[in-house]
């Protein structure tokens, strides 16, 4: 049998005149809804001090993983929510001032039971909510510390370090003399 030859024309591979065949392809997915507008928005209610994942639940904004990838592609964006941030945080620090400074006078029901005279009773009082602002401001202290610990953390000062390959001199001279003596008292033995 007679083996057929290919002609090498009618072959795109060996043929290297051949124009290369180019396919537009086509992107997938959403458009991003990326626009300064929204960037800004998110910027100015972070240093609000709002929260990003509730910004992201407003209507017209987009989820929070989206922001994180639009930080993680755009360093600008990413500098700018953290330069926001930063602003926040002072904010809900301040906050802890005006909540600290400001009484916060609230209705106290107080539920009594009467177990003799079958008749149950309601106290209401108005007080300051002092268990409630010591919440409030404990709360946010305690993100705070955990948002931005060298600014809002507490301050431990930096222990001694002490190099424990460094030996006294006197210490040295004074544990040689000891291990001779041991190794003279062996020997005797």
């Amino acid at each position: 049998m007679a083996k057929k030859q290919k002609s090498l024309s009618s072959d795109p591979v060996a043929d290297v005149t051949v124009e290369p065949q180019t396919k537009e392809i086509a992107k997938t997915g959403r458009p991003s809804k990326y626009t300064e507008a929204i960037a800004l928005s998110i910027c100015e209610q972070l240093s609000e001090g709002i929260p990003l994942r509730e910004i992201c639940r407003q209507e017209g904004m987009p989820a929070w993983r989206t922001v994180y990838d639009w930080m993680w592609r755009n360093e600008a964006l990413s500098t700018a929510i953290a330069r926001a941030r930063d602003i926040g945080y002072d904010k809900m620090a301040e906050e802890c001032l005006y909540i600290a400074d400001n009484l916060h006078i609230g209705k106290k029901k107080v539920f009594t039971s009467g177990a003799d005279d079958d008749e149950d009773s309601v106290t209401v009082t108005e007080e300051d909510m002092l268990g409630h602002r010591k919440l409030q401001i404990e709360t946010r202290l305690k993100l705070l510390a955990k948002f931005n610990p060298k600014r809002y953390g507490d301050f431990k000062p930096e222990e001694e370090k002490i190099d424990h390959l460094i030996v006294d001199v006197e210490v040295k001279t004074r544990m040689d003399v000891a291990i001779k003596r041991l190794e003279l008292i062996r020997i005797a033995e």
